[in-house]
């Protein structure tokens, strides 16, 4: 077990972190929240919250082409995030870096645009077998679309990926891989760099749904050599409905539009449009102006605190939450992957998972329960769904001790 005084070694003063998020300092029918729910979404820190205030009461305007001060001083903001990401992930350029609604799009818009440019009748798409909905169902549609196979890497029991059987599913009709880097699920980190790594030796580019890994590693797109790369700011203390894809410029230039309208044109007649350079081919339509200025804020704070520091805080917490939930008896954790992330996934003996989460819910204990969008790997274990404890570097060992005797406390009214 990891003493508190180890766990909080890592970052300085978790305290004066928590003091930036607002929202964790509330009650919950009559007791303290305890939030463990950040898989779903992260909360916001004060910083943030300013910035978005002080967009739309101060700064509000549409962005590029303005030629007033108000369009200008937003459009400086606007593309300074995108600094701030290229900076973030170490892109090579900052066109690389195209703003999207969250990563659901970002996969759709890979889906559907690198899609119909390279998958063919009888070619085939790789994904695995712990993904979310948003990276199983694009996949299919295109599949469906262009008449090609959908291929998955099987898992384990454990929960991690069978590499040896990753291996065998290449063959020259592949023509793309796309998986998570960590399960939402099952906080399974996968072996990215490995995959990559396989997938160039057949020339194959490969996805990342990073919506699980952003707020917890540092993400290097350049040394992991990764094609593609989305995540969702709302994942990573930003504002929800603002998103993330990273494209290697050579794809990127190679791929159609996914939508069509405003700002993604040069020239426009009824006979021929002629459309943008990139990032603004992919990027149609007025953004999120106040989403992209709010996201750099949340990089910003990331950066400040660090995520070298986070990573090694959560790790050590998460470990200490996995031992002391395995103490429960009755407690059963579903999968026990060899690196883990962000969340911890478990079932009570006898109890449906839903009532366990009501019961928490009512100490002030927020969790998730349910198929978390996963329904396959609910199917590979043949549970209709998990309560799943989900981490960030602002919870700490009283939120654990408190889950704790939240779960103790269902068990004892259900059981």
């Amino acid at each position: 077990m990891i003493k508190k005084s180890t766990i909080d070694s890592t970052i300085n003063d978790i305290t004066q972190y928590r003091r930036d998020f607002p929202a964790l300092h509330q009650e919950v029918y009559g007791r303290p929240l305890v939030y463990l729910d950040n898989a779903a979404t992260t909360q916001k820190p004060q910083a943030v919250i300013d910035v978005l205030s002080n967009y739309y009461s101060a700064d509000n305007s549409n962005v590029h082409r303005g030629v007033h001060y108000l369009s200008q001083k937003a459009t400086d903001q606007f593309e300074e995030a995108r600094r701030t990401l290229r900076q973030f992930l170490n892109a090579e350029h900052e066109h690389e870096i195209i703003f999207t609604r969250g990563t659901t799009e970002s996969i759709n818009l890979v889906a559907s645009s690198f899609g119909r440019a390279f998958v063919k009748e009888g070619d085939a798409v790789i994904i695995s077998g712990l993904e979310h909905h948003s990276n199983i169902v694009p996949w299919q549609l295109i599949c469906e679309q262009q008449k090609a196979e959908l291929r998955v890497i099987p898992i384990g029991q454990d929960g991690d990926l069978i590499m040896e059987e990753y291996e065998k599913l290449f063959d020259d009709k592949v023509k793309i891989i796309s998986l998570a880097y960590v399960s939402n699920a099952l906080g399974t980190v996968n072996p990215v760099e490995k995959i990559i790594e396989l997938a160039h030796r057949h020339d194959i580019p490969v996805m990342l749904d990073s919506a699980q890994a952003i707020q917890h590693m540092t993400i290097d797109v350049q040394k992991l050599d990764v094609d593609f790369l989305a995540f969702s700011s709302h994942k990573v203390f930003g504002p929800t409905g603002m998103g993330i894809l990273y494209g290697k410029e050579k794809w990127l230039d190679k791929m159609p539009p996914y939508q069509g309208g405003g700002e993604m044109i040069k020239t426009v007649s009824f006979e021929k449009t002629t459309f943008n350079s990139l990032p603004f081919k992919f990027e149609a339509g007025t953004p999120h102006i106040a989403g992209v200025i709010g996201l750099d804020a949340a990089i910003k704070y990331v950066q400040k605190v660090g995520l070298k520091s986070i990573r090694q805080y959560e790790e050590k917490l998460i470990s200490h939450a996995v031992d002391e939930l395995a103490a429960i008896d009755g407690l059963s954790f579903v999968a026990t992957p060899k690196h883990r992330s962000g969340a911890i996934s478990f079932l009570l003996d006898g109890i449906h998972p839903f009532d366990t989460g009501e019961i928490l819910d009512k100490l002030g204990i927020a969790v998730r329960t349910g198929h978390h969008c996963t329904e396959p790997i609910m199917d590979f274990y043949g549970i209709p769904g998990t309560v799943r404890a989900s981490f960030a570097f602002y919870n700490n060992k009283t939120d654990v001790n408190k889950l704790k005797e939240g779960i103790l406390k269902a068990q004892k009214m259900l059981g």
